[in-house]
């Protein structure tokens, strides 16, 4: 069976993420953090010159860090019928994250072991 890039349908939760099934029976489930990190717009990838985005660095244990707000989606919307935009509560909004690149950063075990086979 070939890989879509076509949803099936589309679940958002603006504090856990969004979960997407594919209409090839695939499911995906991406959590915030990750999403913001695997922002596609120029600016986080490096496009413009300069350094790309680094992923957020996991919480540690410390009781004395400073105090950083949950990430949050603010708003979603879609982009024609191909993509979606995201606001995030870090400011940032100018991403459109396309079906095509939702579906190449998949997350799942099945998704990982297919493009670490390529």
């Amino acid at each position: 069976m070939s890989v879509s890039t076509d949803p099936e349908h589309i679940a958002i939760s603006k504090s856990k993420g969004i979960k997407i099934d594919w209409k090839d029976g695939h499911h995906s489930d991406y959590g915030l953090t990750y999403l913001r990190d695997k922002c596609p717009c120029a600016t986080c990838t490096g496009a413009h010159g300069t350094p790309p985005r680094e992923p957020e660095a996991p919480q540690t244990a410390n009781p004395f860090q400073m105090f950083k707000p949950a990430l949050k989606m603010l708003g979603v919307e879609p982009v024609g019928n191909y993509a979606i935009r995201i606001n995030w509560s870090d400011g940032h909004n100018s991403g459109i994250y396309s079906y095509d690149h939702f579906r190449r950063i998949c997350p799942c075990a099945e998704c990982k072991a297919a493009i670490a086979n390529q």
